[in-house]
């Protein structure tokens, strides 16, 4: 019984060490980035987005600027006579302020959507973290789990020779074989889910999957130099989703202003040229070129009513804005808090793992000696196996959520740059 499980707890190691030989030439954290940034398609769309709402603040803006239209026609009589009118107009807005509450708007909605580009590459940054150590977290799993099937297939030859030799019951290799067999469910189970991850990374980088670098074997918990009050302000004035909340309750009290501007008097400066070429031209209009300079003031009396039900909607809208700020700024708070809580446990998540795997070691160890003296049980040596892969997923688990939690945390509180993906990029092996 000794050497079959001393065989197979080399050949967890073995595994492990293949599973880090593999990446020796593998891609980093800001590497992976790298090919993210230049091909995710839900950060170029934010891109597209807030380049759409750029050109519709200078479309907004044109209403303010000089316009300038230039029309020809051509006549002819039935008699023969033939004529074409050239006609120039040239307008400027003088005062309009409905026009100028429009571009003001739309210069607040520009801005919030380039807040909101901002919050696109922050949640990419994030997202390609969490398909980053998704994918090596399922390839350590897929690792412990084949190594524990092996543990457990051995363990059946080693049952079935004691059986043959009258050491044993049958009930031990029947026993033995049930558990190998669930373990080859869960090495499929892990077959199937590191596939997932590595389609899940592709998704973002738009090319197969590399090779990744692993964290360090000795991984620290990281500090939190702030409470979580610190956090929360920090959130509240940097966080890119609220600033866009924030614009856009400005724009919507713009479009308020706009649309009571709409009962409000506008004043315009025109100029109209009109020039007429032809032999059917009246010869008193004959080589004139008559031109106009205008100043015209319209004042809106009546509209059925649109002026003021445009109004009511706007404020409408600008109630909706103002409520949808309070529910993302509640939310945020929220997300900083649980973010913190999670970074700050993971010293102890980190120091619990590790001593499980310590003990269930050392478990798996005496369980072995036990059962050489015949003190324990076969299935206190499967449960001893079973327990000693648990803690080892545990513990891999652990370390990748503690990284993560402090990058979602720096995501919450609106401050995941690169520097924050390159000192969790110093976390991993160097190769």
């Amino acid at each position: 019984m000794k050497t079959p499980l001393r065989f197979a707890a080399l050949k967890l190691s073995l595994t492990l060490a293949l599973l880090a030989a593999g990446t020796a030439r593998a891609d980093d954290l800001l590497q992976v980035w790298a090919l993210a940034r230049a091909a995710d398609p839900l950060l170029r769309q934010a891109a597209a987005l807030s380049g759409a709402q750029d050109a519709s603040a200078r479309e907004a803006r044109a209403a303010l600027l000089p316009q300038w239209q230039l029309a020809r026609s051509e006549q002819r009589e039935q008699g023969g006579a033939r004529w074409n009118v050239t006609t120039s107009h040239v307008s400027q807005a003088l005062v309009d302020l409905a026009a100028l509450r429009d571009w003001d708007a739309s210069r607040s909605l520009a801005s919030a959507q380039a807040a909101r580009l901002v919050a696109a590459e922050q949640s990419a940054r994030a997202r390609v973290a969490e398909a980053y150590f998704a994918l090596l977290s399922a390839q350590a799993q897929l690792a412990t789990a084949r190594a524990n099937e092996d543990a457990f297939a051995r363990q059946v030859s080693d049952a079935d020779a004691r059986f043959q030799s009258g050491l044993s019951a049958q009930v031990e290799t029947d026993q033995s074989r049930a558990y190998r067999e669930l373990a080859r469910t869960s090495t499929l189970a892990a077959e199937a889910q590191l596939a997932d991850a590595q389609e899940a990374l592709a998704q973002l980088t738009g090319a197969a999957p590399p090779a990744l670098q692993p964290l360090r074997a000795t991984l620290a918990a990281q500090p939190l130099p702030d409470s979580a009050d610190a956090w929360a302000a920090r959130a509240l004035h940097a966080n890119p989703e609220l600033q866009a909340l924030r614009l856009a309750v400005q724009a919507s009290e713009q479009r308020v202003a706009a649309a009571r501007a709409g009962h409000l008097p506008t004043l315009s400066l025109g100029l109209d040229t009109q020039r007429q070429r032809g032999d059917g031209v009246p010869l008193a209009d004959a080589g004139r070129t008559p031109t106009q300079l205008a100043l015209r003031l319209t004042v809106p009396l009546f509209a059925g009513g649109a002026t003021a039900a445009a109004a009511d909607r706007a404020g409408f809208q600008r109630e909706a804005a103002r409520e949808q700020l309070e529910a993302g700024r509640r939310a945020v708070l929220r997300e900083v808090r649980a973010r913190h809580l999670a970074v700050g446990q993971g010293e102890a998540q980190l120091r619990a793992t590790q001593a499980a795997v310590a003990a269930a070691q050392r478990a798996l160890d005496a369980t072995r000696t036990g059962l050489t003296l015949g003190t324990r049980s076969t299935t206190d040596l499967l449960l001893a196996i079973q327990t000693l892969a648990a803690a080892q997923n545990a513990q891999t688990q652990a370390r990748h959520h503690h990284v993560l939690a402090l990058l979602a945390l720096h995501q919450a509180a609106g401050s995941l740059g690169d520097t924050e993906l390159a000192a969790v990029n110093a976390l991993l092996e160097t190769r």
